[in-house]
């Protein structure tokens, strides 16, 4: 059973690397894998970060996540300026969180200053291997 868990957590931070690397992002944003765990007393569920780095005015195209994705978002640094679903597009600043249901549409995410740059953690509780963890909407 050990080994089916390393197993896990291995391949979802292989396929979060892939990801986020294959993710069609807007220019100027940076995503950075942050963690990666299996949820030892949730089989079949993952733990998966990702750092969001946005420069002044940057933001990211309209996506969804991963099917099985609850997120939990912290503004590490900056504003940021989200609007999930249908839902009021807010600012958040540094300290401050929001949620993402599974199969919500994040409309808006994007850096709130113009001057400054803004920096964000997703926390994703995913079903292990639910891929891909960000799609891009055209």
């Amino acid at each position: 059973m050990k080994t089916k868990a390393i197993f896990a957590a291995l391949l979802a931070t292989a396929a979060l690397s892939v990801t986020v690397a294959a993710s069609a992002h807007a220019p100027g944003e940076t995503v950075a894998p942050n963690f990666s765990h299996a949820i030892s007393n949730v089989p079949g569920k993952s733990l998966v970060a990702a750092e969001v780095r946005y420069p002044p005015g940057g933001a990211s195209l309209p996506h969804t996540h991963a099917k099985s994705a609850f997120i939990y978002a912290y503004v590490v640094s900056g504003a940021i300026e989200s609007q999930v679903d249908h839902g009021p597009a807010r600012i958040y600043t540094a300290g401050q969180s929001f949620y993402e249901e599974p199969g919500a549409h994040h409309r808006v995410s994007r850096n709130a200053s113009k001057t400054a740059p803004a920096t964000l953690l997703a926390v994703f509780v995913v079903d292990t291997g639910d891929m891909p963890l960000t799609t891009p909407q055209k």
